[in-house]
């Protein structure tokens, strides 16, 4: 029996790190020993993260207490990670959630990439972990089923639109209330930084995979959620297509099959991933969509802490959709 996970955060004042503080509040086997912010040290947590008003009555902490926790997530920019490590010893028992990109890439590091739908076992055994970019999870999701089995060919086309959160908490021009509000723009189009993980991962599912993913991404005018929609040359009959797609995520705790085209609202707030599939003449269609904050970053990364720590995969994050 897995007693408590002892866990410390690293730039718990962002996003993220106010997501994971208010998922890990909920979790029966989770205990936050430390939520590290040298700019907000000594502050309330929920002066920070407003929504936790009542709680919890943690204050932010510039110290980093490694030997008192089972794990630490790394709730930083990009490249931030890398550099950290390279200036700070975290003992070696401790385990490592890296949220940012610094270790999605296979290479000279010793990091599992996080994705359960295609890794659950070795993510049981990792001591170090690099969750997957939003996008990019959403992206995969729709894909996988369909790359494993072979029944797509050719270049796939993806547009995925997001959230103003996907942004980050800094304020920027494109963030801006009434720069974003009642607009939409793409950004990033055709050289997404996620579509190196992407890319990864059709390899490893389909070596020699020859098409191109093409992806599209957009700014939405909503705070949270990402829609993705993609297509492919297939020819498979889409009764077994949806046969191949159900038996793949048959064990997944968070992926759900569905038989009509969702919405977003379907899995706001909550860890799950939604995923329809539909063919037209030559073309199949494969829409997913998940909350960029929760599935896409943070909700993911508690399902793996509870895959590393042999904890049931959905401890902390039976979370219902806002739907309205």
């Amino acid at each position: 029996e897995v007693g408590m996970v002892r866990i410390g955060i690293l730039g718990a004042a962002g996003y993220t790190g106010g997501e994971l503080i208010r998922i890990l509040l909920a979790h029966p086997q989770a205990s936050i020993v430390f939520a590290n912010s040298e700019s907000n040290a000594g502050n309330l947590i929920s002066d920070v993260h407003e929504g936790l008003i009542g709680d919890t009555d943690l204050r932010f902490t510039s110290e980093m207490p490694f030997e008192e926790v089972d794990v630490v997530f790394f709730c930083f920019g990009h490249g931030k990670s890398k550099a950290f490590l390279a200036e700070h010893e975290i003992p070696s028992h401790v385990k490592i959630i890296d949220l940012a990109q610094d270790f999605r890439i296979a290479g000279e590091h010793d990091y599992t990439y996080g994705l359960p739908e295609t890794h659950r076992e070795a993510i049981r055994s990792s001591q170090h972990l690099a969750n997957p970019g939003c996008f990019a999870t959403c992206i995969q999701l729709g894909l996988l089923p369909a790359l494993k089995a072979g029944i797509i060919s050719g270049d796939i086309h993806t547009n995925g639109i997001t959230g103003s959160t996907g942004a980050g908490q800094k304020p920027g021009a494109t963030t801006h209330f009434s720069w974003r509000n009642d607009n939409i723009s793409i950004y990033k189009t055709f050289t997404h930084q996620h579509l190196l993980e992407i890319n990864q991962t059709i390899q490893e599912l389909r070596p020699g995979y020859d098409g191109r993913m093409l992806f599209i991404p957009q700014r939405g005018c909503f705070a949270r959620g990402i829609f993705v929609t993609s297509y492919a040359h297939c020819t498979t009959p889409i009764e077994e297509v949806r046969d191949i797609y159900k038996e793949y995520y048959r064990d997944a705790a968070f992926t759900h099959v569905v038989s009509t085209s969702p919405d977003m609202k379907q899995v706001v707030n909550t860890n799950k991933a939604v995923v329809y599939v539909e063919r037209y003449e030559d073309q199949l269609l494969m829409v997913s969509c998940i909350d960029n904050l929760l599935k896409g970053a943070v909700g993911q990364a508690v399902q793996n802490m509870n895959l590393m720590f042999g904890l049931p995969e959905d401890a902390g994050l039976r979370l219902k959709a806002s739907a309205f």
